[in-house]
């Protein structure tokens, strides 16, 4: 592929609002107990959004967590790039599950059950009747990337990718080479989630990924791209974007960066990820940081919050090339490299 360039970026994670310094070690988050919702389970939460950095009170209500928190990025993308218009702007983000109010999903399966399962048939004619209307615009998981598209205009190209990890490399995959084809000038790829809903946290635990190490989390991440060949002060450039097999495949380029960014989700993927890390810089010695020890396991959002890891440090001047390699539990590999403007 053609470098692509990072024109601007943002991201809202458990240290908050802003990529700059999501590379910096020192600043490692601190699990809590999430008492509240997840009773004895220690996570990383996004902190207090202040209201001005937050989406407008009237579209807050329509919105997921998820979107709440794209819908943010997007925003500070955009300012971060300097754009003054979306015309145009290709869009894809990597989403998880639904995210809709829990009294109302608990009203609606209760209407449904027949003895200890659901019906579809009485989910379909008594169980929506429990709902909102307006809960779809919670619910339905491509509106964690529409509402932001909305409040900002975009209109390019676009497409919500749901994402257990290699989804989120997908969307970034599309967005550039939707930029190389020429369907769009400008393009924002990334993700967000949250694992910390109670249905999602559910989910985990029924699948056995609680059991294996993993920290839930959320935020958003979001790059805002645009050609190389016309991008005068970039902050960085992406080379290659890959999705794989673990296993089998040989490493991916960009085995001479000094800096390699692991997003690895469990115990397992991470020993693996870190034996990737070893293979792919051969005789070379360069410094590994793990994005989820750092951050928490954010689900779609963490392989676009490891990308930013690598950005924070080669804008910073602390290196000059990295890998980001991420593996979640659909089981492929994702691989981005990326690299500094000179």
């Amino acid at each position: 592929m053609s470098p692509v360039a990072i024109v601007g970026a943002a991201a809202l994670s458990p240290r908050g609002l802003g990529w700059r310094g999501l590379g910096d070690r020192a600043q490692s988050c601190e699990a809590t107990l999430l008492a509240a919702t997840h009773p004895d389970v220690r996570g990383f939460e996004v902190p207090a959004i202040a209201a001005d950095d937050d989406v407008p009170p009237k579209v807050l209500r329509l919105m997921s967590r998820a979107a709440r928190f794209a819908a943010i990025v997007v925003r500070e993308a955009i300012r971060d790039a300097a754009w003054t218009g979306c015309a145009g702007v290709g869009y894809w983000l990597g989403v998880g599950a639904s995210g809709g109010p829990l009294h109302e999903l608990v009203a609606m399966l209760q209407l449904a059950r027949e003895g200890d399962q659901v019906s579809m048939e009485r989910l379909g004619r008594e169980g929506l009747l429990a709902s909102n209307p307006l809960q779809s615009f919670q619910v339905l998981n491509n509106f964690t990337m529409c509402h932001g598209a909305i409040l900002e205009g975009i209109s390019g190209p676009n497409g919500a990718l749901f994402s257990r990890g290699a989804g989120t490399v997908h969307a970034l995959a599309e967005a550039i080479y939707a930029i190389s084809e020429g369907d769009c000038t400008r393009a924002l790829a990334g993700g967000a989630d949250t694992a910390l809903h109670p249905v999602t946290w559910t989910e985990l635990v029924r699948d056995g990924f609680a059991a294996g190490g993993l920290v839930p989390s959320e935020g958003a991440a979001v790059l805002a791209l645009a050609d190389a060949a016309t991008s005068s002060a970039p902050l960085a450039l992406i080379e290659h974007v890959g999705v794989g097999d673990p296993a089998h495949d040989p490493p991916a380029p960009g085995g001479d960066a000094d800096l390699v960014v692991i997003a690895p989700w469990g115990e397992q993927a991470r020993e693996l990820l870190h034996a990737r890390a070893r293979a792919g810089a051969g005789a070379r010695t360069c410094e590994v940081i793990d994005a989820t020890a750092e951050l928490g396991e954010a689900l779609a959002a963490t392989p676009a919050l490891a990308w930013l890891v690598a950005l924070d440090r080669i804008a910073s001047g602390r290196a000059r090339s990295a890998r980001v390699l991420s593996l979640g539990p659909d089981g492929e590999l994702g691989t981005v490299v990326l690299r500094g403007p000179t």
